[in-house]
């Protein structure tokens, strides 16, 4: 094992580091650099964090954008896009999943700079995304119908769901590539290329959505369905944009000889390993998530509208706490690599809740302003659909504050290799409380939506001494890089 903080002599560094200052220009290339002891400012975490947050939007976005462009056609038509978006969301959070493992990995061999190791993470992070979906759409292609049957509440939404899923695939296995490139140049801190992609593919996807949900200039009216040729078309795109700088940028990475662990088997065991339970903690938000989301099903139209709407707001808008809590991430995996553990450390990492704490106030802002102007935003929809929306505001006012600082504990304790203990949080918290809470408060008490959409901040809080404890302890600063 490479003791990480033993000093590397010049020779060494010349032909195992990658250049800082070139990253710093948004240029992967094979410059070398030495190693640097500096602890980051804040003014750090905010350069990773912005573009992070702002392709992070786009994201989440996808679902917004269609939801907000088929609410033109009805309670029914957004139904669909409600039942399908639970079905697919499992696949995609599947792959956020492991790339967010991924991004951690590539950061901490960033932060060792040992070549072999970026490229063992690279490879080893795309063959993996690329297994799960492979795996993923076969059993989704054997069960989705039964589940939009016994789910869908007219046979014109079952329909229509299978065919928005059946066009949608294509977004996921663009998806499988785009994320795990994405967690690449994250976790090398030119965190610009990926919010590049975006800015390509979004203005694609809102104008080709229109054309074919309304059936513009000439064009076939697919309805719902048209929405997901839209992303399907961007998704493609931004996937490719992404592998050709890639190839353009780091191509030195493919003429690297030799593997992090010995062979490649052996470093994609290794990242497998590391990748797990980190895997496991997001498959289980996301699955929890969409299984709540089947639940909501349950629900009358109206109020199942106002959930599914809301819910993608949820997640655009605290994009602004999340990104800036992986950018803390990355950062603290980078110093981990480095062999920094100390005060410093410390130091950063009281500037960076500080942060956070500044970015869960704009979150809260962010949240008033959509609930306040639903009645503009969503015009078309019906009168009781709007005021369900007005009872999710004090709510969302307490959401960003202990949902940012978990996220803050959650993302250090990961970088610092405390991934088994995090997953251990996020899954009993909600396979305990918040799944079988929602379960009862919909299928047996019968109460509205308001109350179950308050479990989202309960869950919080009751993960928020775990994560606090923990981070105390400070067992994690001795972890993060192994073989």
């Amino acid at each position: 094992m490479m003791d990480r903080r033993k000093p590397c002599p010049p020779s060494v560094r010349k032909s195992r580091f990658l250049s800082s200052s070139a990253l710093s220009r948004g240029r992967l290339m094979s410059d070398i650099f030495s190693r640097t002891t500096d602890i980051p400012t804040t003014r750090a975490v905010f350069d990773l964090a912005w573009p992070m947050t702002i392709k992070a939007i786009m994201v989440h976005g996808i679902v917004v954008i269609d939801a907000w462009l088929v609410s033109s056609l009805g309670e029914s038509a957004v139904a669909v896009l409600g039942l399908s978006a639970s079905i697919a969301g499992l696949l995609l959070g599947l792959i956020v999943a492991f790339s967010t493992a991924t991004q951690i990995r590539v950061a901490q061999a960033f932060g060792t700079g040992d070549r072999a190791f970026l490229k063992s993470a690279l490879w080893s992070g795309l063959i993996i995304n690329l297994c799960v979906i492979a795996i993923g759409l076969t059993i989704l292609g054997f069960s989705a119908g039964g589940i939009i049957d016994a789910l869908a509440h007219t046979d014109w939404i079952a329909d229509q769901a299978r065919r928005y899923i059946t066009v949608f695939a294509l977004v996921i296995v663009s998806e499988a590539i785009g994320q795990c490139l994405t967690s690449f140049f994250n976790g090398c801190g030119e965190t610009r290329l990926p919010l590049y992609s975006y800015l390509l593919a979004v203005p694609i996807n809102v104008s080709t959505s229109v054309i074919l949900i309304h059936g513009l200039y000439g064009a076939p009216e697919f309805g719902v369905v048209g929405a997901a040729m839209g992303s399907a078309l961007a998704s493609a795109l931004q996937a490719g944009f992404l592998a050709t700088v890639l190839m353009i940028r780091t191509g030195f990475l493919l003429r690297v000889t030799g593997w992090r662990n010995g062979t490649f088997l052996a470093s994609l065991r290794r990242h497998l390993v590391f990748a797990l339970p980190i895997a496991t903690t997001f498959a289980s938000a996301t699955i929890a998530m969409n299984v709540c989301g089947l639940i909501y099903a349950a629900f009358p139209v109206n109020q199942f509208a106002a959930m599914t709407i809301i819910m993608p707001w949820v997640q655009v808008a605290g994009t602004f706490g999340m990104s800036w809590a992986q950018a803390t991430g990355i950062i603290v995996a980078q110093l981990l690599g480095r062999g920094q553990s100390g005060d410093g450390l410390d130091g950063f990492l009281a500037g960076a809740w500080r942060g956070a704490l500044v970015a869960a106030t704009v979150v809260a802002a962010i949240y008033a302003v959509i609930v306040i102007a639903s009645p503009i935003i969503y015009s078309d929809l019906h009168t009781e659909t709007r005021a369900m929306l007005m009872t999710f505001l004090p709510i969302l006012l307490v959401l960003p504050f202990p949902k940012g600082s978990n996220a803050i504990c959650g993302n250090t304790l990961r970088a610092g290799g405390e991934t088994v203990y995090v997953m251990h949080i996020f899954v009993w918290s909600q396979w305990l409380f918040r799944v079988p809470a929602t379960a009862v408060m919909v299928l047996y008490l019968d109460l509205s939506v308001t109350w179950v959409f308050s479990l989202l901040l309960i869950e919080e809080i009751v993960k928020f001494a775990p994560f606090h404890l923990r981070m105390y302890k400070g067992d994690w600063k001795q972890g993060g890089i192994d073989d």
